[in-house]
């Protein structure tokens, strides 16, 4: 049955209004994945329409043709205000829609995905921003369907259970190598590893009947989304005694 939804949140940043726009809007992939706007067309991501179109100040997305069969309308709403003079930013974010079936799953899933993007959106305006990345996006095998796969994700990475944010850590990572990264994010669906040069992103899809995902936004100088890509698929098949 069709029911709407709406997941609020708020929090300021150690940026500016301005700044934070341009990681909403220039499409880089460099927090979330590439993105397109067009102001002059009001035209938004995934041919969504821009109701508001007000730089650095409101931001609205919305899609009546989302493409998922669980959802029929879709909207993205940000309201930015400036804070110390203009130097950090505070930010409303609000998305909201229809659900037209397994409403508690899905709203479950959106709403803790929204903390673990926007905490990904700070982390690329404090660490990163406004450096070009290489962006890339991957699943696992289905076998990363299974109920204790993000926990074996963790183990696979070198993390103890109780390993927690902030810790600086020697990850595993591909071909045997390793990653000298702070764990940025941590909780039971999902965790961020912070390296110099990038941002490496593991989602526990698992909980809500999807496969493990892994995104890497890779800033450093020589960045190769399809070596990245190559890369963590084999690692995350491996994880799973997948070929």
């Amino acid at each position: 049955m069709s029911k709407e939804f709406e997941i609020a949140r708020e929090y300021e940043v150690d940026a500016t209004p301005e700044q934070v726009w341009d990681a909403l809007t220039t499409g880089t992939g460099g927090w979330l994945w590439p993105m397109e706007f067009d102001g002059e067309r009001r035209v938004g991501p995934f041919g969504s329409t821009l109701t508001n179109w007000d730089p650095p100040h409101r931001l609205t997305s919305r899609s009546e043709d989302v493409g998922f069969p669980t959802q029929s309308l879709n909207q993205l709403d940000n309201t930015i205000e400036p804070r110390d003079e203009g130097r950090r930013a505070w930010v409303r974010y609000v998305h909201s829609g229809i659900f037209t079936d397994d409403w508690d799953n899905q709203y479950d899933g959106a709403s803790k995905h929204t903390d673990f993007y926007l905490h990904t959106l700070r982390q690329y305006l404090t660490h990163f921003a406004p450096r070009p990345v290489a962006f890339t996006t991957l699943n696992g095998p289905a076998a990363s369907q299974a109920p204790d796969a993000f926990t074996a994700v963790g183990r696979a990475l070198g993390l103890s259970d109780d390993t927690a944010e902030g810790a600086k850590v020697t990850a595993r990572g591909p071909g045997g190598g390793t990653l000298d990264a702070v764990v940025d994010y941590r909780n039971p669906y999902f965790i961020g590893l912070r390296t110099d040069d990038a941002l490496i992103r593991f989602f526990g899809r698992n909980h809500w009947g999807a496969p493990v995902g892994i995104s890497v936004h890779d800033f450093a100088a020589d960045a190769d989304a399809g070596r990245d890509e190559a890369a963590w698929q084999g690692w995350l098949n491996g994880v799973f005694d997948t070929p």
